[in-house]
């Protein structure tokens, strides 16, 4: 998807850009722009009188805020927080550096999960033949996972 500068599109259209115009000044595609309206993270600036969506410079801007937020992992009620305390000139940084610190703690706890996994599969793989025999490792541990131990918890994964 290419993208273009806020100023190009301005120049083409004064009263604002159609959903595909400010998709491709955002790097976002119309699908996604369509998702963060229906859960509140952005608004058209408008409508044309036959229903289309209109969007200015603001919400172009909102939209690469977005992006850039979802590319380092945040979910949408952290965008949320984020969106407002961009707008908000009064804010504190430390409100910010507060929710990025948060951030980085539930990644590493994901990271140290995956990471958990990964040591996991390859410590299986390592024992697995991988031959013309039927037995394998791997299959047991997916197998004897498969089956809840009455006393382990039965919440699921």
């Amino acid at each position: 998807m290419g993208t273009c500068t806020i100023e190009q599109l301005t120049k083409r259209q004064e009263n604002g850009v159609n959903i595909g115009e400010a998709a491709r000044a955002s790097g976002v595609t119309a699908k996604m722009i369509r998702y963060y309206e229906s859960v509140g993270l952005l608004a058209p600036k408008g409508r044309t009188e036959s229903g289309y969506r209109v969007y200015g410079t603001e919400e172009v801007h909102s939209l690469r805020f977005i992006r850039q937020a979802r590319r380092l992992g945040f979910l949408v009620d952290d965008i949320r927080r984020l969106l407002a305390l961009w707008r908000d000139r009064s804010r504190t940084s430390a409100e910010v550096k507060s929710i990025a610190l948060e951030h980085v703690s539930e990644l590493d706890q994901r990271i140290a999960e995956l990471t958990q996994m990964r040591d996991t599969l390859a410590h299986l793989a390592a024992h697995c033949h991988g031959d013309d025999r039927p037995d394998c490792p791997i299959i047991e541990r997916l197998a004897d996972s498969a089956t809840p131990d009455c006393h382990q918890s039965t919440r699921a994964h």
